[in-house]
């Protein structure tokens, strides 16, 4: 895959005025790509957050990698995703990536080093 089809959004990304209208129920955590603070940019229509981040696009590296709720090695993974799937970085804590493959999740933290080299 070359790196200019690799960064093109697979997604249709907001344009124009936003604004949501009415309740949104709360995703369950590990789900989609939405914290307090930040949110994927796709959800900018539907979801708030403080800020909307357009993701850096990565695949993910031989092994695979591991999602977590949390940026520790003690918290449980709850999905692997596969070697050479997409991975969209939302956010970077260390060694740790907080991101999801697509904006329909699943999203969570893996270790940096799970993802395969950038190339360049």
């Amino acid at each position: 895959m070359s790196g200019a089809q690799r960064d093109e959004p697979i997604y249709a990304v907001p344009a124009g005025v936003l604004g949501l209208k009415g309740p949104v129920e709360k995703p369950a955590p590990g789900t989609l790509p939405l914290r307090g603070d930040l949110a994927h940019i796709a959800l900018a229509g539907t979801h708030l957050a403080a800020h909307y981040v357009i993701p850096h696009v990565h695949i993910v590296g031989e092994t695979g990698a591991q999602l977590r709720l949390n940026p520790r090695s003690d918290s449980e993974a709850f999905t692997t995703l596969d070697a050479g799937s997409r991975f969209e970085l939302l956010d970077v804590a260390g060694e740790w990536v907080w991101g999801c493959p697509g904006p329909q999740g699943p999203s969570g933290w893996c270790r940096a080093s799970e993802l395969a080299p950038a190339a360049g």
